[in-house]
């Protein structure tokens, strides 16, 4: 199997963008009460009570899982896993598809992660003696493992921090902010993994890891990819995309109209 390598080289200012500081300090305030779906169902939070060794696997699925999936859907797909004894990689190599897909339904495009959820067994069971990969490059080498999730299994499995995790969350909201951009350009990044180079490219590391649940969080909450609660930010003086974005597309049409 193929490694999978990010294509994308340098992105993004080197320079720090302006008052970066004080709008990280604005979010950690607002995000203080830990109300957002991630705080408690994140992938992070998976198997926090089992040995490092099962919770590193736990992790990895609920990570596979998590794709285009919300927090709480995810959450509950792993729960069920944990009850019936589907979070060990001999079980899950055992065990027939269609009881992995009744299990974790209803996760977005459940029969084809029950299919990579078996072949992610198999992989850790015969190179990794039931482990996962301690590196980025054998886990993005994973069926269904993307850079978002390694990075995230790196840093909570390994405590290993390569990168930053970035999901669509932290991609809109870094862009909104104007946080990055693409190669020698100000235009803004058009994937994840553009605004996680663009990103490393400034941040300080010791805010690698925290960067990611504080912006999802934010993203759950108040700086929503529809209509984003500009109001409700304490932000909002510092924020390049505030009240751009809050009418849908609907009114500003109706709004247009002669």
């Amino acid at each position: 199997m193929s490694v999978r390598k990010s294509s994308v080289s340098s992105v993004g200012p080197k320079v720090p963008p302006a008052n970066w500081e004080e709008v990280l300090e604005g979010i950690r305030k607002m995000r203080s009460s830990e109300d957002a779906a991630v705080d408690s169902m994140g992938c992070e939070k998976a198997g926090m009570t089992l040995p490092p060794k099962e919770r590193r696997f736990a992790v990895l699925v609920s990570s596979l899982l998590s794709s285009q999936t919300k927090d709480q859907v995810t959450h509950g797909a792993v729960q069920r896993l944990s009850e019936q004894g589907l979070l060990a990689a001999d079980v899950i190599l055992a065990t027939d598809e269609e009881t992995i897909r009744n299990v974790i339904y209803p996760v977005g495009f459940y029969t084809r992660k029950a299919t990579y959820m078996k072949k992610v067994a198999e992989i850790c069971i015969s190179k990794y003696g039931g482990d996962i990969p301690s590196t980025l490059e054998g886990l993005l080498a994973l069926p269904g493992i993307g850079p978002k999730m390694a990075h995230l299994v790196m840093n909570v499995g390994w405590n290993n921090v390569q990168g930053i995790c970035v999901d669509t969350h932290v991609h809109r909201i870094c862009n909104r902010l104007g946080w990055v951009s693409r190669p020698g350009t100000q235009q803004k990044t058009s994937t994840p993994e553009e605004t996680r180079v663009s990103l490393q490219s400034w941040l300080p590391r010791e805010e690698w890891v925290p960067i990611n649940p504080l912006l999802v969080g934010f993203g759950q909450t108040v700086c929503t990819p529809l209509r984003p609660q500009c109001t409700n930010c304490s932000i909002n003086n510092l924020c390049p995309s505030a009240f751009k974005e809050t009418s849908s597309p609907a009114s500003k049409s109706k709004k247009a109209t002669p």
